[in-house]
């Protein structure tokens, strides 16, 4: 048994002792407790535009119920409690020559066809002292050194410890580890593995610690550090300022450094990440540049099918290659002045070019478009419904050329 299952086994069991040793824990514990579910309808469709591709299309819509459950920590100096996550997927239409690719559904591992359905259940213990909280079972995690990735039908989760603190006035600091990770389309754990690393190379613990100081309402720093154990270490600083210029004017800075390096004789990463984000916003309108730099002789690592904390992280591309450069523009609208409230627009366009490219001596180039419309009805029987369109169309002279479509169907319900 791992170190993390005897642990949750220990706080689970603690919690259950107070609980029934002390009637006056158990209101603490329910009062503060909430759930809710989410329904998640789920259609994509991906169009392989390249010469030559193995698959020309991927088309996949499914069903999708997530769970949350946390509960109110129990009464005293450490209060104890329980944190639930339910997930299940459901097949609604698939085909096995067009459902490679998606990341929606989970395949059978002979067959390779999309299973009808899949889900799990994850359980977090956790432990509050003062203002400090350490959660011990199922994680999703958002920190510039891993971030969870929810853009799919069901959200991938992790297994392991995490202790969050914010017991000194602007100071928040993160130290845990992970052991295993649950993917997205996927109901197994499993060890853990990196993109842009040495193919085949596995790890069973992610360790990270980190800390964010809010100097002032508008500007705060932060600095991460975290070691995947055989395969690479990586160090984030980052930058984040909010300039009010006028009434309805406002300018926000975000810088992001990042220096990657291998850990182990196995592993090959050799990385330096520059981030810039740069957004006007005026009343409903907001434009905005951001730059993009890689240097090294490796592309940005990151833990498999998480979001990397990359300013060009887009759609279908995260611009992290080697030696890359890239470029973005984006605008936003909230249609929200014009009488129609919950109604947003968003389009963007990132170049990138100079990568470097294996066995080709001329450097790579590609570019990408991104388009998103929602919407999310505002009171009624019918709030908390929303639809999201997205489309992206992605080309690469050393990679895929894409055309994709999102169209996503949610709606909230709480529970209690």
């Amino acid at each position: 048994m791992h170190v993390k299952q005897l642990c949750w086994f220990s706080t689970l069991g603690a919690l259950l002792g107070t609980l029934l040793a002390s009637p006056a824990a158990w209101a603490e514990f329910v009062q503060q407790s909430h759930a809710s579910l989410l329904t998640r309808n789920f259609y994509l469709n991906r169009d392989y535009r390249q010469a030559g591709a193995p698959q020309s299309l991927s088309a996949e819509w499914a069903q999708g119920f997530i769970l949350r459950a946390e509960s109110g920590y129990t009464d005293g100096a450490v209060g104890l409690g329980v944190d639930a996550l339910g997930l299940l997927g459901v097949k609604l239409d698939s085909s096995p020559e067009r459902s490679g690719g998606t990341g929606l559904l989970q395949r059978d591992r002979e067959t390779r066809r999309a299973e009808d359905e899949y889900g799990e259940l994850g359980l977090t213990a956790k432990l509050k002292v003062s203002n400090s909280v350490l959660k011990v079972g199922t994680l999703t995690p958002l920190l510039p050194l891993v971030m969870f990735n929810d853009t799919r039908l069901l959200p991938q989760t992790f297994e392991g410890a995490w202790l969050n603190s914010t017991e000194l006035d602007g100071l928040t600091l993160d130290l845990g580890q992970l052991r295993q990770v649950n993917q997205r389309d996927s109901s197994d754990n499993e060890d853990l593995s990196a993109s842009r690393t040495t193919p085949g190379l596995k790890s069973d613990r992610f360790d990270f610690v980190g800390g964010n100081y809010k100097w002032t309402p508008a500007l705060s720093t932060g600095l991460h550090y975290g070691i995947l154990e055989d395969v690479y270490k990586q160090q984030v600083a980052t930058l984040v300022h909010s300039w009010p210029i006028a009434p309805g004017h406002a300018l926000r800075t975000d810088l992001r450094w990042s220096h990657e390096s291998a850990d182990g004789s196995a592993s090959e990463v050799d990385n330096r990440a520059l981030g810039a984000a740069f957004t006007y916003s005026y009343r409903t309108h907001r434009f905005g540049f951001y730059y993009q730099q890689m240097d090294g002789d490796t592309g940005f690592a990151y833990l498999t099918a998480t979001n990397p904390y990359l300013v060009n992280l887009l759609q279908v591309s995260d611009f992290g290659s080697a030696k890359e450069r890239s470029y973005q523009l984006r605008y936003d609208y909230d249609f929200a002045a014009l009488g129609l409230p919950g109604l947003t627009f968003m389009t963007r366009y990132v170049q990138g070019k100079n990568v470097e490219v294996s066995g080709r001596a001329e450097e790579g180039r590609e570019w990408e478009r991104d388009t998103d419309i929602a919407y999310a009805i505002q009171s009624g029987p019918l709030k908390n419904l929303s639809l999201l369109w997205r489309n992206a169309s992605a080309r690469s002279d050393f990679g895929s050329d894409i055309d994709e479509s999102r169209l996503i169907l949610s709606y909230s319900l709480p529970l209690w």
